[in-house]
């Protein structure tokens, strides 16, 4: 599996927000969007994830024996959760199940496995605006579980979790990128994981990407 990005670009407004950005991830591989805010990371995440249209450049998804939009291989989740809040956890999640399915060579879990997986298991019945903000992102998180996507592509995951969520998130990332997932994130925390590569955004500038590392 590879997801590539070749001469990325894209505007906000009249202003070029960033240019030339390249990458080629296999299976595996974890690439950490870093840079200060406006910088253009949710932009190229938004594009890579085909929410957003590139100003120039293209972004690739191929499989052994298959090729398609890199959109039909990427689970999003951005700042906002993408929940209804007056509906129930189980109501959500299930909308996303069956809304999304799932893509060769994987199948999501339960609803309930998956609302263990991210430590809420038993409150599945709640509405979700009756929930805390770090519950709200922990079951958000679940979304990703229940219907498969190779591709995640996150926007700040940890935010407004406590430490634990954060291990338990990140629990979940590395058995996502062991099975042969691939990730894409944007964000100032660092997420523990081995062997990530780093792109740094500078936003606004006419210069090509800085290095990947």
């Amino acid at each position: 599996m590879r997801l590539k990005a070749e001469g990325l670009a894209a505007r906000r407004g009249e202003d070029l927000l960033f240019s030339d950005i390249s990458f080629d991830l296999g299976g595996g591989d974890a690439l950490i969007l870093t840079g200060h805010n406006g910088s253009g990371k949710s932009t190229l995440l938004r594009v890579v994830a085909g929410l957003l249209p590139a100003e120039a450049g293209r972004v690739t998804w191929s499989g052994p024996g298959e090729s398609s939009r890199a959109s039909e291989a990427c689970h999003y989740l951005g700042h906002r959760n993408a929940m209804k809040p007056e509906m129930t956890v189980s109501e959500n999640l299930s909308f996303w199940k069956t809304f999304l399915g799932d893509t060769a060579r994987g199948r999501g879990v339960s609803i309930a496995e998956a609302t263990e997986l991210v430590g809420l298991g038993g409150i599945a019945h709640l509405p979700f605006g009756y929930l805390s903000a770090g519950q709200q992102r922990r079951m958000a998180f679940a979304k990703l579980l229940v219907a498969y996507r190779p591709v995640w592509i996150l926007d700040e995951p940890m935010a407004a979790l406590d430490a634990r969520a954060e291990e338990t998130f990140t629990d979940l990332i590395q058995r996502h990128l062991q099975a042969g997932g691939l990730l894409l994130a944007a964000t100032h925390q660092p997420l523990g994981l081995d062997n990530a590569q780093e792109l740094r955004m500078k936003g606004f500038s006419a210069f090509p990407q800085d290095a990947l590392q």
